[in-house]
């Protein structure tokens, strides 16, 4: 990786211009009849094009070779990256938790991004472009002359131990822990590790686009604002050789081999970008008076579905924040909800679990499933002085879905699924009233 690579324009969905060499991109036409310098001219959609203006995504690339020129491709081997409900199992209605997935030695065999991706579990389907998989990632080798394409579903990336240089078609992007990555459907990248070893998540996401929540009666500030989001500048590869290209297509992956590196975009334009987000600057907005607010309140970004405020996929990070209400019981209460929820920990402890949730662990609460906190947790809420509290050293997220989650074999099966996870309520005990008891 070139430092120099590594710069940046802001803003969320917003129209860039950038160039990687002087007098690359085209004034006042997209596809002139002779680019400029010789290159070619890409277009890649990440809406129809007849979608509403405000909800139209799409990027003209300027290149030295198109992205046809790939050859013939043949099925890939990759057995624990699965899509959609349909390649789980079926499990009782009842909460899961999983210790930290395990990150393997370099001696025990090399593994990247690629090769690295479990699905934990899934909803939806791929074709039907609804639903998202929450995965795992671990590696601990760089992709070299290797690239991934996602055809099925554009990927966040919430790394959790070690930092990620990410290049794509468009530029390339350094991502560390504390950070998010969005990486669109259909752009190649490839994931290079610079400190070793790397283990996170991924909510790849196959109904609509994520985007910014609306703010409503919250105003025009809070939450995450899209001048914190940050792209890439143009920058392509010039070192000489053949590239594999993995393509994930219809659920199931395939690989082929060109001549040349895909990344040779020297100039694009366009509002269809990877973008990373430092949760830090995430606005917290909370309740100053009684009572705890809705897990909506924080969400960063979300994908909609058909129904309005029924997301496909809400992004929903629990930072280090004030807890300032007077006579209310602080930790997330004990609910039953018609979303699912996948929660991961990136660092710290979660405040409704504090001791059994690990970062680089999971959880699962599906729809209608009860959970809340632990009887460690809710004795501590319970009788604790009600003044201001910083919850510090703390970062988990959730990807929330209208759509129930249906865990893979790996899951169930790769010997970091808790077994006595719902032990952890086993001692709240019945407080029937005295006076509400018979004889």
């Amino acid at each position: 990786m070139n430092p120099s690579e590594l710069n940046y324009v802001s803003g969320f969905g917003n129209q860039f211009a950038t160039e990687a060499i002087a007098g690359a991109l085209p004034q006042g036409r997209n596809s002139p009849q002779r680019a400029p310098l010789g290159l070619y001219a890409e277009q890649l959609s990440g809406t129809a094009f007849t979608a509403p203006r405000v909800e139209n995504r799409r990027t003209w690339m300027y290149r030295r070779q198109p992205s046809v020129v790939t050859g013939r491709y043949e099925a890939c081997s990759q057995t624990l990256w699965t899509s959609g409900a349909g390649s789980g199992r079926a499990v009782a209605p009842e909460p899961l938790r999983w210790n930290p997935f395990p990150i393997p030695a370099v001696e025990a065999g090399e593994l990247d991004f690629i090769d690295g991706l479990r699905t934990v579990v899934a909803c939806g389907d791929v074709d039907s472009q609804a639903g998202i998989a929450a995965l795992i990632y671990v590696a601990n080798r760089s992709m070299a002359r290797r690239a991934l394409v996602n055809a099925d579903a554009e990927m966040l990336l919430v790394p959790q131990q070690g930092s990620l240089v990410v290049r794509t078609e468009l530029g390339v992007l350094h991502v560390s822990p504390g950070e998010v990555l969005l990486l669109p459907r259909g752009l190649a990248f490839k994931v290079e590790l610079p400190d070793g070893p790397v283990r996170g998540y991924v909510a790849e996401n196959y109904g609509a686009q994520f985007r910014l929540p609306e703010l409503g009666p919250i105003g025009a500030n809070g939450l995450a604002n899209a001048r914190d989001f940050l792209s890439p500048v143009a920058a392509f590869e010039t070192a000489d050789g053949s590239y594999e290209i993995v393509k994930k297509f219809g659920g199931h992956l395939w690989r082929t081999r060109q001549a040349a590196t895909p990344f040779n975009v020297i100039a694009w334009h366009g509002n269809l970008a990877p973008c990373k987000y430092d949760t830090a600057n995430f606005m917290t907005i909370g309740s100053i008076s009684f009572d705890h607010p809705d897990p909506s309140i924080f969400t960063v970004l979300t994908s909609p579905s058909d129904t309005p405020g029924t997301a496909n996929c809400d992004f929903v990070i629990f930072p280090p924040r004030w807890m300032v209400a007077e006579d209310t019981f602080r930790p997330a209460w004990y609910h039953r909800n018609l979303m699912s929820e996948f929660m991961g920990l990136v660092h710290g402890q979660y405040d409704a679990k504090p001791e059994g949730f690990k970062p680089g662990g999971a959880s699962l609460h599906n729809c209608m499933v009860p959970h809340g906190p632990d009887a460690e947790a809710f004795d501590k809420a319970s009788s604790v002085a009600l003044t201001p509290q910083k919850l510090d050293d703390t970062l988990a997220f959730m990807f929330e879905s209208r759509w129930r989650f249906v865990p893979t074999e790996y899951a169930m099966n790769c010997g970091a699924l808790e077994a006595n996870y719902a032990d952890c309520w086993a001692n709240l005990a019945d407080r029937m009233p005295k006076q509400g008891r018979r004889g």
